[in-house]
């Protein structure tokens, strides 16, 4: 057999263009491009949500006859409009702040029960109900705050007052609790199935190599979560609860339903009063007229600012603590 005899080459896959010098695949260009375009046109129209934005609020502010800023009134439609956003951006950022500070903790301790301590034969139903908890609509939770949670709010705020009275920031005046508290509270339980299932879907994913090594070396169950769990999913739930931030800033029927609006800022979080950007636009917006509403999407504009600010924050956050990603696992 002659063996200098020449093989047929296999022609190669077809390849007609290179990125980074390695040959691509039709199929991988179009991928390629489908991605390419996706992320293009999801920034034009970010920016141009923004520009339009900008737009309708220079022509609202321009006519403001009072200080945007820090104005505790709202009356865009009088011969001489005089509005601002001191009450609304205090409303807001309060109500997600005890949101927050109420629905983290549990959330993770629920997602860490589910995931490390209930029999799988509990676990997986539960999931399944907290995962229905987050499609549940917002006008549901606002009447169920408002027809449940409002009429036995008295007692709580009652003794907390008797307590905690003396700080000012939780006295308690009487009457209906109508308040930013129960605000808080509705947006916290409205907030907590969203950050309760990434947050186990996180630490689900944790390396089973990491705590086995950290039970190996004598760690209790509590040790275990505390040294493998907790730190490898920490940027998961700062993720987590940014998706429960963002819910919470921009809810409107549940609190336009719970809280009775009124342009004061009350020292006390469990009196009535305050107002949020979202429940203000969604009770306006139907009887403003133009400048109103140019007035309205400016007020829509700082809740925007606010947004990108709060989400720019936890990506720098999550960008800092990049060895906790579980990227190098």
């Amino acid at each position: 057999m002659d063996l200098t005899t020449s093989i047929p080459d296999t022609p190669p896959p077809p390849a007609t263009r290179s990125v980074s010098g390695k040959a691509v695949r039709p199929g991988d260009r179009i991928f390629l491009g489908l991605s390419r375009g996706s992320g293009i046109a999801l920034l034009v129209i970010m920016a141009a949500i923004a520009a339009f934005l900008t737009y309708r609020s220079i022509l609202a502010i321009s006519g403001d006859h009072a200080n945007f800023l820090t104005t505790l009134d709202w009356n865009a439609t009088g011969t001489e409009p005089k509005f601002g956003i001191a009450v609304l951006a205090f409303g807001t950022v309060v109500s997600s702040v005890i949101a927050m500070a109420l629905a983290v903790p549990v959330a993770v301790g629920i997602a860490l029960f589910i995931s490390h301590y209930a029999p799988r034969r509990l676990a997986s139903p539960l999931g399944y109900v907290i995962d229905l908890l987050a499609a549940v609509p917002s006008i549901v939770y606002g009447l169920w705050g408002a027809l449940f949670l409002v009429p036995h709010l008295g007692g709580l705020y009652s003794w907390l007052n008797d307590v905690l009275g003396w700080t000012g920031i939780l006295s308690y005046g009487g009457g209906a609790a109508r308040s930013l508290f129960t605000v808080g509270i509705l947006l916290a339980i409205m907030v907590l199935p969203i950050v309760t299932s990434v947050s186990r879907e996180v630490f689900l994913q944790v390396p089973r190599m990491h705590e086995e090594a950290a039970l190996a070396l004598g760690a209790t169950r509590w040790e275990v979560i505390r040294t493998a769990v907790l730190p490898f999913g920490r940027s998961g739930v700062i993720s987590a609860s940014m998706l429960g931030l963002g819910r919470a800033l921009g809810e409107t029927m549940a609190v336009a339903t719970v809280l009775s609006p009124s342009f004061l800022i009350n020292a006390s979080l469990l009196d009535p009063g305050g107002g949020t950007f979202a429940q203000n636009i969604a009770g306006k917006f139907s009887e403003a007229d133009t400048f109103g509403q140019d007035a309205l999407i400016a007020s829509g504009l700082v809740l925007f600012v606010i947004t990108l600010l709060v989400n720019g924050a936890a990506r720098m956050i999550i960008a800092r603590r990049k060895e906790y990603s579980g990227a190098n696992s």
